[in-house]
């Protein structure tokens, strides 16, 4: 089964961290990432641009209305994803828990909807 592990953290922190800081956090995401390619877990992931690059679309009365940046404001928000493939929630779990962000934000693990066709 496919689940969805959404990355969250407070953005603020990032332009707090030194330079050594963003290398070693790059370093532990790298490792991670090698680690559940090399388990076949890994499907597909990446960091997110900050939520100020963000447009927020909705659809109301058949009008188009955007609204830059994220749709609520939150103390995190989100940073990355990780698509992966896990025998049961308990694997899923487990891999979200070894995300380096868990230690300072926060993983949401969800369930990919699988749709019949």
């Amino acid at each position: 089964m496919h689940y969805l592990l959404l990355i969250y953290r407070n953005e603020a922190e990032l332009g707090h961290m030194t330079a050594d800081d963003r290398k070693k956090m790059t370093g532990e995401y790298g490792a991670y990432t090698q680690s559940i390619i090399q388990s076949g877990h890994f499907k597909a992931g990446d960091g997110l641009q900050p939520t100020t690059t963000a447009t927020t679309v909705r659809v109301r009365d058949g009008k188009i209305l955007t609204t830059d940046g994220p749709f609520a404001e939150t103390r995190e928000q989100l940073a990355g994803y990780y698509l992966v493939d896990a025998k049961d929630l308990d694997t899923a779990l487990g891999l979200a828990a070894r995300i380096p962000g868990a230690r300072t934000g926060s993983v949401e693990v969800r369930p990919v909807m699988v749709y019949d066709n």
